[in-house]
């Protein structure tokens, strides 16, 4: 992939999704629990929803983002129920790649394992925020892989941001717009997500736990 254009086109992405952090408007709360606020808004990029969870993970940035960052060496796929294989395709710089993650079926297998190919660039903001922003990209040596259906990420991302005074505890905001294609009844769509999201936040509060200890 080119360089120029990745570098551009990621930064535009990075843009976005820190907008959806700084835009407090139009969210609806559809699941809460266990400290873990998600809510939807309907997405500007495709026709479906933008969803943004919230909740504070007991743990410090650092291992935080040892557990989603998606970067060579990520522990994502040892913990997220979600993620079935990881890897990357194409490093651009240190914080700029191609990669393509894997998920299995879902939903009692009404939704068939999907993979994403997508541009991420990684962030790290003066407050020592760290941000990954993704979005979904066709690269050459990421063909369509018999057993999948390639779904497509909008512009979404993630922000691990520290907790003044509280140096054990991490603040994290998720950002997820994601088309899972193949005709998937729109029902199953919007149950799956607030359901995975709420899940993804318990997974990983038990992950810093148990891969860091």
């Amino acid at each position: 992939m080119d360089p120029a254009l990745a570098a551009q086109m990621s930064e535009e992405v990075a843009e976005k999704v820190l907008q959806y952090r700084r835009d407090e408007s139009g969210w609806k709360i559809c699941r809460e629990g266990n400290g873990v606020s998600v809510s939807w808004r309907p997405s500007m990029e495709f026709p479906g929803n933008l969803y943004r969870g919230e909740g504070i993970v007991n743990a410090t940035p650092e291992k935080v983002w040892g557990c989603i960052k998606p970067l060579a060496g990520t522990l994502r796929d040892k913990w997220d129920e979600n993620v079935s294989s990881f890897e990357i395709i194409e490093s651009l710089t240190d914080m700029l790649c191609v990669s393509r993650t894997a998920s299995p079926s879902a939903a009692m297998k009404l939704i068939s394992p999907r993979d994403f190919v997508d541009l991420v660039l990684v962030k790290k903001y003066e407050d020592g925020t760290l941000s990954s922003n993704a979005v979904n990209v066709e690269h050459p040596l990421c063909p369509l892989k018999p057993g999948y259906v390639r779904g497509f990420n909008h512009p979404c991302g993630c922000f691990c941001e520290p907790l003044p005074g509280e140096p054990e505890k991490t603040n994290l905001v998720t950002f997820f717009q994601t088309d899972l294609s193949g005709y998937l009844p729109r029902s199953v769509v919007d149950s799956f997500f607030p359901r995975s999201m709420a899940g993804f936040y318990a997974n990983l509060e038990k992950a810093v736990k148990t891969l860091y200890n």
